[in-house]
């Protein structure tokens, strides 16, 4: 063969005890059309493995996801043994495409390993550190969509095949865009603040029917003061108040009210058997308690009847897994403590505690930071792409920014509406490579959202973003990356209008002082 396809499975391993072996008698692995099951009377598997005989194109080409949010590491490559690509795996041969991927809402963490002889899809089935406690229960773990040898540019085929994961993807009833105080305040705001910020934002979409939102980000809660923990107890700290009373105010300057929090983590005296670790920033709870999922539909409940329209959660990922998404999970997760129920996956329980923040928000908007866009999908509305932009350093933005955005757009509209990240209009980052960052955000058709101190825009700074969000507030088509094969940061763009060219690295060289002899 020399182009990509899939025969029946090569051969069937498990992981358990750390060893990859033969299932053994009590585990049934069962395939039913194109869905993937697994029982097991007594032994707890940590993995499932799935390999088949297959052999590449030479010059075969590689495209996958991030296990959440991305890192600046997104992107098309040569084959990589040991690079592990989740969810989806793309592949281009030549002037054809193929695509292996799992539908969205697993029950475990899927992935997928090329090499010169034969691919392999590896299904996590751990709950917490162990292997998964079936009991005789049948995990589905996922059911797989593919497609081969098909004639199409790879950007085209890529979003077409994305669609086919996500049977009913949730998006907003509108575009969303509007402002975020983290990228300049940092955590160091008050009401007072936040009011003028919103003062600012409303006057930036003055005379725009869909009005914008500002996002109160984290430093609003009762112990941020402290500078101690970001988590809860979820009130207002001296500094903002009543919560409901602030969102009232923010209402009355003509935006929509938006708020951080991490519903995992709190100072708060809870059950102990609600807390899977404990240190000096708080109790960081187990969500696979049930009373822990009333807990956080209960905060996310309250925070949307204090009148708050969007609720961005953060750091659940890394609250769950110990670890940030781009940290190799590999043997071990980052949390060590065993989680209260081990008879359902890693996966179940983040879809159950994803499904509790959606309950409790009702008819507000969920924005997930530092979640599984896998597992979101359907649920939340907006999706965080990648990691954190900045209002301090131009290349967090440029590597962590543009590359998530482009390297997941096609998932926007096919799971949820993709969001990039801010631009931090600030006097650290040079405007002139910021301004671009704000044009391509505006017409991507992705949410755009604004960390803009106002005292500090200038007049041409405050056109941009007039200019910025009457783009970003009417639908458009979604901007589309055209070197998205050849580079980590595309440059040309395709908009509604034509093709843009972005400079992204104009008199700037990353981490050196070689900037003045370039």
């Amino acid at each position: 063969m020399n182009a990509f396809t899939l025969q029946q499975p090569l051969e069937i391993r498990v992981l358990m005890d750390n060893r990859w072996q033969k299932p053994p008698a009590d585990v049934a692995i069962d395939w039913q059309g194109d869905a993937l099951y697994m029982t097991a009377q007594t032994s707890a598997v940590e993995c499932l493995g799935i390999r088949w005989r297959t052999e590449f194109a030479p010059g075969a080409r590689f495209f996958g996801d991030a296990w959440e949010r991305g890192y600046g590491d997104l992107g098309w490559s040569g084959m990589i043994y040991e690079r592990v690509l989740p969810w989806y795996m793309a592949v281009r041969e030549g002037e054809a495409c193929s695509f292996i991927g799992a539908e969205t809402g697993c029950g475990a963490l899927i992935g997928f390993l090329a090499d010169a002889d034969g691919v392999t899809l590896l299904a996590d089935t751990r709950a917490g550190n162990q292997g998964v406690a079936l009991g005789g229960r049948s995990l589905h773990i996922c059911t797989l969509h593919t497609a081969f040898n098909v004639p199409k540019p790879s950007y085209a085929f890529v979003c077409e095949n994305l669609k086919a994961l996500c049977a009913h993807p949730l998006m907003p009833s509108a575009p969303v865009y509007g402002g975020n105080n983290w990228y300049y305040a940092y955590g160091r705001s008050s009401r007072e603040q936040i009011l003028a910020d919103s003062a600012f934002i409303a006057e930036m979409a003055d005379g725009l029917e869909n009005r914008p939102f500002m996002v109160v980000d984290d430093g609003w809660q009762l112990r941020a003061d402290e500078q101690v923990t970001n988590g809860g107890p979820w009130i207002g700290n001296d500094r903002f108040g009543d919560m409901a009373e602030v969102a009232c105010r923010m209402r009355e300057t003509g935006v929509r009210p938006g708020i951080w929090y991490r519903p995992l983590l709190t100072t708060e005296e809870v059950k102990p058997s609600w807390i899977r670790h404990e240190e000096k920033a708080g109790r960081t709870l187990d969500p696979s308690n049930e009373e822990v999922l009333e807990y956080v539909r209960d905060v996310s409940r309250a925070l949307a009847q204090q009148g708050f329209e969007l609720l961005k959660h953060d750091f659940s990922t890394f609250d769950f897994m110990g670890d940030w998404g781009f940290v190799p999970h590999g043997d071990r997760l980052g949390n060590p403590s065993p989680i209260a129920d081990s008879s359902k996956t890693n996966a179940e329980h983040l879809l159950r505690l994803y499904a509790a923040i959606r309950e409790g928000a009702g008819d507000a908007m969920v924005l997930g930071c530092n979640t599984i866009g896998h597992l979101t999908a359907g649920l939340f509305e907006i999706q965080r792409t990648g990691d954190d932009t900045s209002g301090l350093d131009w290349e967090r933005t440029r590597r962590m920014g543009i590359n998530t955005l482009a390297m997941r757009m096609p998932q926007h509209g096919a799971f949820y509406a993709c969001d990039g990240d801010c631009v931090g209009s600030t006097q650290e980052v040079p405007w002139a490579l910021n301004s671009q960052w704000l044009t391509l955000l505006a017409h991507s058709g992705t949410p755009l959202f604004v960390s803009a101190d106002p005292q500090k825009q200038s007049d041409i700074q405050r056109a941009a973003i007039r200019e910025a969000f009457a783009v970003a507030s009417v639908p458009h088509a979604p901007a589309r990356p055209l070197d998205w094969e050849d580079t980590t940061c595309p440059s040309r763009w395709t908009f509604d209008d034509g093709e843009r060219r972005f400079h992204w690295a104009d008199w700037y060289a990353p981490n050196t002082i070689n900037i003045y002899w370039r």
